[in-house]
């Protein structure tokens, strides 16, 4: 991302694609996306496996997708901040495809998960949060991909002041007051996120920006693995970028400010502007 204008452009065109025209990726194509996502680090220090599926060759399915067989996905140890580790790391991976202008859409349930954990050869101390199509999109959305996006409001964001806080959760931060952190905080206001929850919540101390999460009921299984903070770790990333776009360097810290949070509020990690 060369600039803040061309990755704010890049986060507010992209959308989630279900329908693809049939075109299949080249192989080149295939290799590129591949070494990409195995360069990607994220601030958590965290190593992920990535591979390129094809549903004919695996037995693999999504009830949701239609026009293509190639699906990328990606697995790792179940550790403390894993969800926020492939979060991160998945959108970086995302952003870089939709910048070659192929479609993609983050699955985490509706999919043949045991097929494609199968394919991922995943073992019992792994994980395989999400896995994405990819292809190029259809000229029309079908019915099915217009509906679920109406249903989840997916054009739809809600407004700074609800997103972002000055100092303490009791000042909300207007978007005009946002100053030279505007463009990123907006880069961050239009993540993507499950059903499009959007469940990050940033205090902005000085030069410090606190990350938390607004945890919704039903995003955490058995074992305590927490969907949501994958969300933040998308949230994270575009955070990273925005900054990143603007040349400006930042340093990543899990240290908790003890600033007072609304109930079933919980902090995740901060970025420092260097």
């Amino acid at each position: 991302m060369s600039d803040i204008k061309n990755a704010l452009d890049l986060v507010r065109s992209r959308r989630s694609v279900r329908t693809f025209d049939g075109r299949a990726l080249s192989s080149a194509e295939l290799d590129d996306i591949l070494g990409f996502a195995n360069s990607v680090e994220t601030p958590y220090d965290l190593p992920f496996t990535w591979r390129i599926l094809n549903a004919k060759e695996n037995g693999l399915s999504s009830p949701v997708i239609t026009g293509t067989d190639t699906y990328i996905a990606g697995k790792m140890v179940r550790v403390p901040c894993a969800e926020e580790a492939f979060g991160y790391a998945f959108e970086r991976i995302v952003l870089y495809i939709q910048s070659k202008g192929i479609g993609t859409t983050w699955i985490g349930g509706t999919m043949d998960r045991a097929a494609f954990e199968r394919a991922m050869k995943l073992g019992e101390d792994e994980v395989m949060p999400i896995v994405s199509p990819l292809g190029y999109p259809a000229a029309r959305m079908s019915l099915r991909e217009s509906m679920m996006r109406k249903g989840v409001k997916a054009d739809v964001r809600l407004k700074f002041e609800e997103l972002f806080f000055r100092d303490s959760f009791d000042t909300p931060l207007q978007e005009a007051d946002a100053s030279d952190l505007k463009d990123t905080l907006e880069m961050v206001q239009w993540a993507p996120s499950a059903v499009n929850k959007q469940p990050w919540r940033l205090v902005i101390c000085g030069d410090t920006v606190h990350f938390y999460e607004k945890q919704s009921k039903g995003f955490v299984d058995g074992k305590g693995w927490d969907m949501q903070k994958i969300d933040m770790g998308i949230a994270l990333c575009h955070f990273a970028c925005g900054m990143e776009a603007q040349q400006r360097r930042v340093e990543f810290s899990l240290k908790d400010p003890g600033i007072p949070a609304p109930a079933g509020t919980v902090y995740i990690a901060s970025y420092r502007i260097l």
